[in-house]
């Protein structure tokens, strides 16, 4: 399965890191990547979440439905997104590496009978837009 990957490593602690990262109505005060479309609906296992996405800075934003599947608070974070033929699961994890410091991974992982088509298209402004998102939130959350 095709699959996508960033990291990076942050100056704050886990807790930091996962308050920016859960509060999803506040990724616009630092997120180009990814925006809530509906604040109202909170990162809750089985949870259907409504998103918008802009891989590429001032290009059209991509609306779409996941499915919350894991909410383990301070350590993971993932939803899974489909239309026939098309799955994408998105996965964020912490890791504390030190004191006051965390690592940030983000993962994508694509399935489906369409992903030899879409995937091409996508893979590079799609992995582009996740290394942004991981540098906007660290210049966020070391900021505070």
């Amino acid at each position: 399965m095709p699959s996508l990957y960033t990291e990076t490593e942050i100056n704050a602690s886990k807790k930091q890191v996962w308050q920016a990262l859960y509060h999803k109505e506040r990724w616009l005060k630092w997120n180009s990547f990814l925006f809530d479309a509906n604040s109202s609906l909170t990162f809750t296992e089985g949870q259907e979440i409504f998103l918008s996405l802009r891989r590429v800075p001032g290009e059209e934003k991509t609306e779409y439905q996941a499915l919350v599947t894991l909410v383990q608070p301070g350590f993971c974070l993932s939803w899974v997104s489909s239309i026939i033929g098309f799955r994408t699961e998105c996965i964020f994890e912490l890791q504390e590496i030190g004191v006051g410091r965390t690592k940030y991974i983000h993962r994508e992982i694509f399935s489906g009978w369409l992903t030899r088509l879409f995937f091409p298209f996508i893979r590079s402004d799609e992995h582009r837009g996740m290394e942004r998102m991981a540098r906007e939130l660290k210049r966020y959350v070391e900021g505070r």
